[in-house]
């Protein structure tokens, strides 16, 4: 399993089931053993509970002991790369939504994994979406963001990677929609919720049908925040900094091991 996308049979799909379904500690139990002496499976544990900490706003300490065991166990120069982006992606989760900014240290870890990919390795869409990441919501630099969502989005796209492409759309869309080009966002926002519902990717479903509703008519825009206060619902309120923006949902209190300390937006992820 990597970050944005699944291996089919076995275990794997049972771990894409949980997260899917935002089970993240129940599918990072599974990996647990593996991940013991397995570099793959430590990683891939690692980047489940950083997602977790992303649609929680909790479980930062658990997150880094994971990537902590990861980056110990790394044996490739592909293993230390994929530990280092996934450490500017914890470090950047942490200054949206965590204790504290550590901006320069998201920065760093995401340089150190540019030096170590070759510029057709499998991880560079994903190491160009972190870094557009970054570029949107910390540097609020929409040119740069959307320069790397382009070269993540064509990676995506080549490798076959639905669930980065779901992601892709819908921050394109968002920089689309920000620059006045309604028509452009709505495509975007469309091909986002339909890839995830296709992948059945639940937990990220309701911030697409928010995201939609942003660029539909009026009745259809209610219709769309109804499904998706429903769903953040069922979902025991995840992602929260979502359920804070949806009336229909009860705002949870601030997490004692983290914060949401401004309006975060939607498209932090």
């Amino acid at each position: 399993m990597s970050e944005h996308g699944t291996a089919p049979g076995g275990s794997a799909d049972t771990v894409w089931r949980l997260r899917s379904r935002g089970c993240w500690q129940e599918a990072a139990e599974l990996l647990r053993p593996s991940a013991a002496r397995d570099p793959v499976a430590a990683l891939g544990r690692a980047e489940l509970l950083i997602e977790q900490c992303l649609f929680t706003a909790r479980h930062w300490k658990e997150a880094e002991e994971a990537l902590r065991l990861a980056e110990a166990e790394v044996a490739t120069t592909g293993q230390r790369a994929a530990a280092s982006c996934a450490r500017g992606f914890l470090a950047y989760v942490a200054s949206v939504l965590g204790p504290r900014d550590r901006l320069d240290e998201a920065q760093a870890a995401l340089g150190r994994t540019s030096a170590l990919l070759p510029p057709d390795a499998p991880g560079r869409p994903l190491l160009d979406f972190r870094r557009g990441l970054v570029a949107e919501n910390l540097l609020h630099d929409p040119t740069a963001a959307g320069m790397a969502y382009r070269r993540a989005h064509e990676g995506a796209a080549e490798t076959g990677d639905g669930l980065l492409s779901s992601y892709t759309w819908r921050h394109l869309a968002t920089l689309a929609l920000a620059a006045g080009d309604v028509e452009r966002a709505r495509e975007g926002f469309h091909a986002s919720l339909r890839l995830r519902e296709e992948l059945g990717f639940t937990v990220g479903v309701a911030p697409a049908l928010a995201a939609l509703a942003d660029v539909s008519e009026p009745q259809e825009a209610a219709r769309l925040r109804a499904e998706a206060a429903r769903l953040v619902h069922a979902l025991g309120g995840v992602p929260v900094w979502l359920a804070r923006g949806l009336s229909a949902v009860p705002a949870p209190d601030a997490p004692p091991d983290g914060r949401i300390a401004h309006d975060v937006g939607e498209s932090i992820s």
